[in-house]
């Protein structure tokens, strides 16, 4: 029932960021009035990971995603972060934390803690299992991240 409904959802979403751009901001509109926050997060962690299902995103992609990120008042920097799970560049670790590349150890270490309270599975209790696993997937990029800086400090 949960994975097969939100696969339901997300494609259906997929289906629907494909037309009209009004139609578009009226479909985000209705999440950002009947979601969460962090289940807006989510949302767009799958929008990514259905753009990456053929090994890349295209910029035309990343512009929709953009886009649908405005739409559901998602905050630039945790675009960033989700974008730099799925476009891999060599400031992922960087943009995964929302940092500065000359953040001191400090820096990183506090903003971990932001991204472990933002991101941790046991934020979604009770929700669709399909949306914890988005999270815990986000949680271990978050943890991989925090690793790579430490280890370059």
């Amino acid at each position: 029932y949960g994975k097969d409904r939100a696969d339901a959802i997300f494609r259906s979403f997929n289906t629907e960021i494909k037309k009209d751009v009004q139609h578009i901001d009226e479909l985000t509109s209705v999440f950002v009035q009947q979601t969460r926050y962090e289940t807006r997060l989510q949302i767009l962690h799958f929008l990514f990971g259905i753009a990456n299902a053929d090994g890349s995103i295209s910029d035309s992609e990343l512009q929709k995603l953009s886009q649908i990120a405005s739409g559901l008042r998602l905050r630039m920097p945790d675009f960033e972060s989700i974008k730099a799970m799925f476009v891999k560049n060599t400031d992922n670790a960087y943009k995964i934390l929302e940092v500065e590349p000359n953040a001191s150890e400090n820096e990183i270490k506090a903003a971990y803690r932001k991204m472990v309270k933002k991101y941790h599975p046991d934020k979604l209790r009770g929700q669709d299992p399909a949306m914890i696993k988005g999270a815990e997937e986000k949680f271990r990029e978050v943890q991989k991240a925090y690793e790579t800086l430490m280890n370059k400090k």
